[in-house]
């Protein structure tokens, strides 16, 4: 495991090869909630190239902007109360700054990135029954072959009255999946990228429930108004936040 000062540093000069890319996008145009940082425009990001997808200061993409506002003004998560979240492949805008607020809580979980704080395969989680009270997952679970074995995982490590956010790329109908595809040209032209095992759909809602969890979906909509979803660049975004319970609220 990476020592706290190793991971402090590399932090550190990721932030400032940020800042340095950052210079180009001076401006007030934008705002990024999770930096807090203005900005002219966002860049642009992703596979296909998207406009106004990345902020240039922090790397926080539309999904991340969105969880962060549900974050701060719609959980629980920093009200002071002591609480353990399990952080499943870490983002590198979130880490530091989930780290602070939680201190000894926050615990960071993946299989091959050598900065998590936990070497975890998520088909067999190494904690105890309602170990967290609070568990995030991103743009991971397309990437597991048994999927389903992981979310199970995900609701047994779980506290009782704890919520998860397990998020997917929705970018079909219905969620497809071919095992034997694995040529990695084929998987780009049928999964999009070649490390991608199936596409989902709106039905992986369906993968939650079947888990156990309750789901709540939560967008742009509800938690800002037009003007603000576009100063944050989120006026296109058509990202769902999937809110897992044990029980509901």
């Amino acid at each position: 495991m990476i020592s706290p000062f190793s991971l402090r540093l590399q932090l550190w000069l990721i932030q400032l090869k940020y800042r340095v890319k950052a210079i180009p996008c001076h401006g007030k145009g934008r705002f990024c909630p999770v930096c807090g940082s203005l900005s002219r425009k966002f860049r642009r990001f992703g596979v296909e190239l998207r406009d106004d997808a990345q902020c240039a200061h922090c790397g926080a993409l539309e999904r991340h902007r969105l969880l962060w506002l549900y974050l701060t003004e719609k959980s629980d998560l920093f009200d002071g109360k002591p609480k353990k979240l399990l952080h499943v492949a870490p983002e590198l805008c979130f880490e530091a700054r989930l780290r602070d607020r939680l201190e000894e809580g926050y615990v960071t979980a993946d299989l091959f990135n050598t900065r998590a704080m936990v070497k975890m395969d998520i088909t067999d989680i190494r904690y105890p029954d309602g170990s967290f009270d609070v568990l995030f997952c991103s743009h991971v679970l397309e990437h597991v072959v048994d999927d389903r074995k992981a979310l199970r995982e995900f609701f047994r490590v779980l506290a009782a009255k704890g919520w998860a956010i397990l998020l997917v790329p929705i970018t079909t109908e219905k969620t497809f999946e071919d095992f034997s595809i694995i040529d990695p040209a084929e998987r780009v032209r049928v999964f999009g990228q070649k490390d991608h095992l199936r596409r989902y759909g709106a039905d992986y809602v369906e993968r939650l429930r079947e888990a156990g969890f309750q789901v709540t979906l939560v967008g742009v909509e509800d938690l800002a108004c037009p003007e603000e979803a576009f100063r944050m660049g989120l006026s296109g975004c058509s990202d769902k936040l999937f809110i897992c319970t044990k029980a509901r609220y």
